[in-house]
């Protein structure tokens, strides 16, 4: 039986040039146990994914801020403390970026994502003066609460699923995705991860993005054979 999952998205599902992988569609469809979404991108983002793959809408999105299993939806984190310092990056010269894009932030419920071409510096002082927190996640400067993170998210999910977190298989590529490798029983980085999510793993791959990702799932596919 092949194990359950709990899969980034950004870096991991994708392409180099940030597409979802075709192969996705291909290896995840049919697979015979759960697979958990974890990613730093908005709500309805990983529903989506998981409804076009055919498979039950079991994500952890915005980071940790949103779980979301068997129907049941879960928020930790405080949107208001966020947006506060949002707005006070703004005040003080700041840009949270993307041009036109509003879509970013629009359907987020706990967090605040800012473009990485901001201020980091002032952006992570207001935060602090807030007591806030920022993650960098390679694609984005997210805002969020203290305590909020993938890996506390991924154990509440699991509880819903009534699944033992150590039985699960994590892939992913940021320090967002650490306190998912701590709880997972197995976990792989793929070789474009950051020097955070590299630590973490207990696998480093050769193999970038969806590369490294396919060859982890072939193999357990073939494990099971």
């Amino acid at each position: 039986m092949v194990p359950p999952l709990v899969l980034d998205i950004d870096g991991t599902l994708t392409t180099a040039d940030h597409r979802i992988d075709p192969r996705a569609f291909e290896l995840l469809p049919s697979w015979e146990a759960p697979v958990v979404f974890a990613t730093g991108k908005a709500f309805p983002y990983p529903v989506a994914l998981a409804h076009f793959l055919g498979l039950p809408e079991h994500v952890i999105a915005e980071n940790g801020g949103v779980v979301y299993a068997d129907g049941e939806t879960r928020f930790t984190g405080d949107p208001d403390a966020c947006w506060a310092v949002a707005e006070e990056f703004i005040e003080r010269g700041g840009n949270l970026g993307w041009g036109g894009r509003t879509t970013v932030n629009r359907w987020r419920e706990t967090e605040v994502a800012i473009s990485m071409d901001a201020d980091e510096e002032l952006l992570r002082s207001i935060a602090a003066d807030h007591d806030q927190t920022v993650i960098d996640t390679g694609y984005a400067y997210h805002v969020t609460s203290p305590g909020v993170s993938k890996g506390d998210a991924f154990e509440e999910l699991c509880e819903l699923l009534e699944y033992d977190p150590d039985a699960f298989v994590a892939i992913g590529d940021s320090e967002n995705d650490a306190s998912t490798f701590a709880v997972a029983g197995e976990s792989y980085a793929v070789a474009n991860a950051d020097d955070v999510a590299r630590e973490a793993a207990d696998t480093v791959l050769a193999d970038a993005h969806m590369d490294g990702t396919a060859g982890v799932l072939e193999a357990l596919i073939a494990a099971d054979r």
